[in-house]
């Protein structure tokens, strides 16, 4: 038994078609694509504090003197009335006092030095104060010996 063989020829494959393709798809994507732009000098001034030639004197930390009758005094410079509970002034100047260590770099103490006689709710005054302004040092000051108010 005799088999026929056929004669298959040779298999080209047509480059024009495929080159048409290529150039088709590379005008496509140049077209969509986007230009970016390059980048390039804009003058504009970032908000921040300014940089200052001389030293500032600014205090290590801030100290309230709580007094008898309940009144708050700051560095020496009576603040808020005696019978104000959330201390707006106090705050204010804490935030502030907060503000000006973290842009130096310094962490922000506060010493409070409460009256023996003040009530105590009047001492917790002072250290919600003293949350609501993010500070967490605080100390509390102890009367050297012999000393009596």
């Amino acid at each position: 038994m005799r088999l026929n063989r056929r004669d298959l020829g040779t298999v080209e494959i047509q480059m024009g078609p495929m080159i048409d393709m290529v150039f088709l798809l590379l005008v496509f994507f140049m077209v969509t694509a986007k230009p970016t732009k390059q980048e390039a000098d804009i003058g504009l001034k970032l908000p921040g504090t300014v940089t200052q030639e001389e030293a500032l004197e600014m205090p290590d930390e801030q100290r309230i003197v709580i007094q008898a009758n309940g009144q708050v005094v700051l560095n020496d410079a009576p603040i808020d009335s005696h019978n104000s509970s959330d201390l707006p002034r106090l705050l204010a100047t804490l935030a502030r006092f907060k503000k000006t260590a973290d842009a130096n770099r310094s962490e922000a103490l506060v010493t409070i030095d409460p009256h023996d006689s003040v009530p105590h709710q009047r001492i917790v005054d002072v250290l919600n104060t003293c949350a609501k302004a993010e500070i967490t040092g605080v100390t509390f000051a102890d009367s050297p010996p012999g000393e009596e108010e």
